[in-house]
């Protein structure tokens, strides 16, 4: 956002400043508590200031070329689709290139809940720091596959709060490790990554059906895990250190 220029502002202090002098000592403004929900929308605000002039999409794709495979299989990324997407390693990361459909799971808001989403659940796997399920609304989040034969995301160094990096169409978004899905699909992302990403979210009829790339950083953690900003913070160092090591 760019800034008034400094006569603009000065003329704002001095028309507010009969207004100030008029209110007595003892008075206090009005204001109101944000929500949960309005405070965590304000970190998101604040981390893609932070993202900005980070780490660019063509650098970490460029590390994520070739793939190493680590899974014992690979997975579907629909029920009705054939199994094609393995899990590759990296020093320090694994990744897979997938589709993304939208998960809506966790706090019932105005964009995830039983009416905007037909496979709606008011949990996630991981949970914020005061045991209430992830808002797929507002914090973006990803979604790995549940431990199988094919591949277990924990014995990777995959935790819950991990931190992501999410490309697709030359931009960067960086998530946590939010939820678990089905053991055989891959590629999902909450709502909020999704619209970051610029991909519809609607949970029913969004998401898109190639061309994402999910790095995931191993033994990495956001704290707490619902703070954006914290997994901004911790991704565009990640982020650094995966290029210099690859």
């Amino acid at each position: 956002m760019a800034e008034e220029p400094p006569c603009a502002a000065a003329l704002l202090i001095t028309a507010a400043a009969p207004f100030a002098a008029a209110l007595p000592a003892s008075a206090t403004p009005h204001t109101t508590a944000a929500t949960p929900q309005a405070q965590q929308a304000q970190q998101a605000q604040q981390a893609r200031k932070i993202q900005e002039g980070s780490v660019s999409a063509a650098d970490l794709l460029a590390k994520v070329g070739s793939c190493s495979q680590i899974s014992s299989g690979k997975y579907r990324t629909d029920e009705e689709t054939s199994a094609t997407v393995p899990v590759c390693g990296k020093s320090g990361a694994v990744f897979w290139k997938a589709d993304m459909d939208v998960d809506c799971d966790g706090q019932v808001t105005t964009q995830c809940n039983a009416d905007t989403d037909p496979w709606f659940q008011d949990d996630t796997a991981f949970h914020q720091s005061d045991g209430k399920p992830l808002s797929a609304a507002a914090l973006p989040y990803v979604v790995v596959p549940s431990s199988s034969g094919i591949w277990d995301y924990s014995s990777a160094g995959i935790k819950g709060g991990g931190v992501v990096a999410v490309i697709y169409n030359n931009k960067v978004e960086y998530a946590v490790v939010g939820d678990t899905g089905p053991d055989e699909i891959i590629g999902e992302a909450s709502y909020s990554t999704a619209k970051s990403l610029g991909i519809d979210p609607d949970p029913e009829t969004g998401g898109t059906d190639s061309g994402v790339t999910y790095i995931l950083f191993k033994n990495s953690k956001a704290a707490p895990i619902e703070s954006h900003s914290a997994a901004v913070t911790s991704g565009e160092a990640l982020a650094k250190e995966f290029i210099a090591n690859n």
